[in-house]
């Protein structure tokens, strides 16, 4: 597996996540992000000592995009900081089945998540362990492929909870295209196309020199090829 480095210093790297991998050390065999950046790490470093890779957020399995980890506990703790006080901005694009009755809008909700089962629901506010969600959308563009009605979204993610882009879209009437968990459309159906979300932009401050560092990847592959993006990127 060949990293996409986008940037990277001795305190952090900002790397893009191949859908299908896990963004943290996997309990499986299979390649994960953290082993992969210790790799990455070993081959151009002369020290002898385990490398230090700090997950800072995560994506699921099988969303691919961009992420930053750091290379030191102070430096994770930072970046941490900023992602819990809403200073690390998170960019989207989603395919989603249908579309909004708005061209914009907000979704405020509050997700309940189920361990047991690895999935999460919108539940009533006062639901024991429920944790509000919310983010902001807007509809890049329209199109009807092989009979079905799709939408190219831009989402902007104000907090980080399980599962929250997949199960707010389903939730309001528009499933993600391709999500076996949240689209009934998909349940018990095999394909090789991931789900359709890609976390396209990433914002925030480096930690040391506190500068404002933005990153952005365009989606180019599978459903995501069928849209026009104008002029988004």
């Amino acid at each position: 597996m060949k990293l996409n480095i986008l940037f990277e210093d001795q305190d952090i790297l900002v790397v893009e996540k191949p859908a299908g991998i896990e963004s943290q050390t996997a309990k499986s065999f299979e390649p994960d992000m953290v082993s992969e950046i210790k790799k990455h790490i070993n081959n151009i470093s002369t020290k002898k000592e385990q490398p230090y890779v700090g997950v800072i957020h995560r994506l699921d399995k099988p969303v691919g995009g961009v992420m930053v980890y750091a290379k030191s506990q102070s430096m994770a703790e930072a970046l941490s900081r900023q992602v819990s006080g809403h200073q690390m901005e998170k960019i989207y694009y989603a395919v989603v089945c249908g579309k909004p009755v708005e061209n914009f809008g907000t979704y405020v909700d509050y997700l309940w998540k189920d361990g047991k089962n690895n999935c999460s629901k919108i539940v009533e506010k006062g639901i024991k362990g429920a944790k509000p969600a919310e983010l902001d959308y807007w509809v890049v563009d329209y199109r009807v492929l092989d009979g079905n009605e799709l939408s190219l979204l831009k989402i902007r993610l104000k907090t980080g909870r399980h599962h929250q882009i997949r199960v707010q879209m389903a939730g309001h009437g528009t499933p993600l295209w391709g999500d076996r968990k949240y689209n009934p459309e998909f349940q018990g159906f095999l394909s090789k196309e991931h789900v359709a979300l890609f976390a396209s932009g990433l914002t925030f401050t480096h930690p040391l020199t506190k500068k404002s560092m933005s990153f952005s990847i365009k989606p180019d592959n599978g459903i995501f090829t069928h849209f026009s993006w104008g002029d988004v990127f």
